[in-house]
């Protein structure tokens, strides 16, 4: 099965799973989703993520985190789509929610976070943003 949009596909999927509260969401697994997922790790917004081979294909397990029942993600919103893609400079990289949230880029040096582009002053497409 071929999607057009995997990395809306992952923010569809983690963002139905939170809704009916579920520990964990599984889903096809790519090098950029365990990107992503990494970067969720590090800044907290889930618990830890596994990659599993399975009937010769790799499935990416987001271990999902709660606070006092509710879900650490609030708001997990695709910017860059296929039919319209999103660059931004350094110096011109959203703040999301005052520095509360952060923006995942795809820069020349690999996906990070708004904070990290910063700083290595290199700019890229706006992939999702969460908070």
């Amino acid at each position: 099965m071929s999607l057009s949009d995997p990395i809306g596909d992952m923010i569809a999927r983690v963002k139905n799973a939170q809704s009916r509260n579920h520990k964990k969401v599984e889903l096809p697994s790519s090098n950029f989703k365990v990107k992503i997922a990494e970067i969720l790790k590090n800044e907290g917004f889930v618990k830890d993520f596994k990659v599993n081979s399975e009937n010769n294909k790799n499935l990416l397990s987001l271990e999902l985190k709660y606070h006092s029942g509710n879900p650490v993600i609030n708001t997990f919103e695709r910017v860059s789509k296929p039919g319209r893609r999103i660059f931004s400079s350094a110096d011109g990289l959203p703040k999301i929610n005052n520095g509360l949230g952060i923006a995942i880029i795809s820069t020349p040096k690999g996906v990070m976070t708004d904070l990290d582009a910063r700083k290595q002053h290199v700019g890229g497409e706006i992939i999702c943003k969460v908070f």
